[in-house]
């Protein structure tokens, strides 16, 4: 066995289940290990589109996933991908061959890569250390919720390993995550000053981000201790789904009522939350006076976006469990939540039934502004949430249209929405949709895209067809960038560069193996209708030609943040 044989092996036998890329020579070997050893192996058709199909699948399954690509221009092709990953937190291992001779037409310096934008670089060395440093590479993208780019010299890669040891032996094969007993507990001083801000708290809102998607059971004990609404950021969308508190997203996707009453909050607390410009809308959502309390596991993530009155290094689901002892203490004396009957907090029957009736943006009204052959994109996205199964899982683009995905279209949980955002890149929005349609096979995929990013990523509509995925791609086409029509074209600017003329996607679909159909009206969805009704053999696009008579407010605040 190489060592390209026993990376690979390692890696499965330490329960890599998935990997996607785009095989050369140089990663040729350890992926066809990776196969040979149970792996799921994804060929993307471009290496761009492989990264964000394994950032996906790693968000949405909570697994660590691979991505393996040729050294040299198979990484630099991959990199957009690998930094919304790094920015995301995303716990995912890049294979990269690697050429060390710098005469070579593929070198390139790979770790420097890497670091610029926020991954982990390490490398395999020897034959002698190969398998432990994979096992390693395993454990810090596990543990420490990273990406890690491992590369492969060309020259170690052919070394024969003598031996490497079984799974479970002491060769290297990191330990099971939330094994080091008090790991991840917040401290007692920091626990009890949280405590008694919730106690003193009269309007008390809880939002839950990426970190606090794995504790919503804990969250909702501690709010219904303290009276809390419950919200989240984007990333995090669904959490709280089904509960009568859940204001669903803040920030730019947030709901008037929902905007409104975190702004009347007088105690905030992000739970595993970056608390940036996004969703606290530049800081507006926080009203004068509100204590803002921040919990992460990373002491560095503590007010490095917004200042906060207290920060909490700590787990989520463990900070909240402690939090919570310690409230029902304070109000009983008995340091057990049991039979406690909290606080009041924001709740009321009225609330309830104001969130109820006035809660989602579906709830607003609006004027349609359709017509002349296009529809209002606020009315294709309720009509086609009206259409759905209430399994999905919707990925969404970036672009002038990515909110009304985000805001219209209902999800069951928080797997059902994966949002590759942190980099806000466009041509993203297709690949990760396949990775979350692998991930999360007994929902329906749906993928929400500008004409953009379409574009861009098209070459990808042949993985959905080669893998038969019955996937849903919405195209929101307004002929350009609409990000840039809207900012720029109220000043008078030339828009030439940013505007296009029509193209026929619907057909392009058509050539590459989808079903499609071209949407003007409300009416014209009635084939979607009858997909969704069909056995789904094929995926569908439908080419919606959305109204373009104003931009989107969310954009106005992305601007801001430029």
């Amino acid at each position: 066995m190489n060592v390209a044989q026993a990376v690979g092996a390692v890696l499965a036998s330490l329960g890599v289940d998935a990997a996607f890329g785009v095989v050369g020579s140089g990663n040729f070997h350890v992926t066809n290990a990776l196969i040979e050893h149970g792996v799921r192996f994804v060929a993307a058709r471009h290496e761009g589109g492989a990264a964000t199909m394994a950032d996906a699948y790693a968000r949405t399954s909570g697994r660590v996933a691979v991505l393996s690509v040729h050294q040299g221009p198979g990484l630099t092709n991959a990199m957009t991908g690998i930094t919304e990953a790094a920015k995301s937190r995303t716990p995912l291992i890049v294979l990269a061959g690697e050429a060390t001779a710098p005469r070579s037409n593929f070198f390139v310096d790979q770790a420097a890569l890497a670091t610029a934008v926020g991954a982990v670089p390490m490398r395999v060395t020897s034959a002698e250390t190969a398998v432990a440093q994979a096992a390693e590479a395993f454990r810090v993208a596990r543990d420490e919720r990273c990406t890690v780019l491992l590369n492969l010299p060309l020259e170690v890669q052919e070394r024969q390993v003598s031996a490497w040891p079984e799974p479970g032996t002491s060769g290297g094969a990191p330990r099971e995550p939330g094994t080091s007993g008090r790991e991840g507990e917040p401290g007692q001083e920091d626990a009890a000053r949280l405590a008694e801000l919730l106690a003193a708290a009269r309007r008390p809102v809880f939002l839950a981000g990426r970190g606090a998607r794995t504790a919503r059971r804990d969250l909702e004990e501690l709010g219904g201790l303290t009276g809390a609404l419950l919200a989240t950021s984007a990333v995090a969308k669904g959490l709280f789904r089904g509960s009568p508190w859940d204001l669903d997203v803040s920030g730019g996707f947030a709901s008037p009522l929902t905007a409104g009453l975190i702004r009347d909050a007088d105690v905030i607390v992000g739970w595993g939350c970056a608390l940036n410009m996004w969703t606290m809308r530049h800081g507006t959502l926080v009203g004068a006076g509100a204590k803002v309390v921040q919990v992460d596991l990373d002491p560095g993530a503590l007010g490095l976006n917004h200042p906060i009155h207290l920060g909490v290094t700590g787990d989520v689901a463990r900070t909240a469990r402690a939090v919570t002892g310690l409230l029902a203490g304070l109000l009983t004396g008995a340091g057990t939540a049991e039979a406690v009957p909290g606080l009041t907090g924001y709740r009321s029957e009225e609330l309830a039934g104001r969130i109820a009736g006035e809660g989602r943006w579906r709830d607003v009204p609006y004027a349609d502004e359709g017509g002349d052959g296009r529809i209002d994109p606020r009315t294709l996205t309720i009509e086609l949430d009206d259409l759905l199964p209430a399994e999905r899982v919707v990925s969404t683009d970036s672009g002038n249209f990515m909110g009304y995905p985000a805001m219209f279209l209902d999800v069951p949980d928080e797997g059902g929405f994966c949002f590759t955002q942190a980099f806000q890149s466009v041509g993203l929005g297709l690949a990760t949709a396949i990775g979350a349609a692998l991930a999360q096979p007994h929902r329906l995929p749906v993928a929400a895209l500008g004409d953009g990013g379409a574009l861009m990523g098209v070459a990808e509509l042949e993985t959905v067809v080669r893998l038969g995925l019955p996937m849903l791609i919405v195209v929101y086409d307004d002929e350009g960038y609409g990000a840039e029509m809207h900012h720029f074209g109220p000043g008078g600017h030339p828009l030439g560069t940013v505007t296009f003329p029509p193209a026929d996607l619907a057909a392009i679909a058509r050539g590459f193996g989808c079903e499609a159909v071209t949407v003007r009206a409300g009416e014209d969805l009635a084939a979607v209708a009858g997909w969704l009704g069909g056995p789904r053999e094929r995926p569908m696009l439908v080419h919606a030609r959305v109204s373009r008579a104003r931009g989107s407010w969310w954009l106005e605040e992305a601007f801001r943040g430029h």
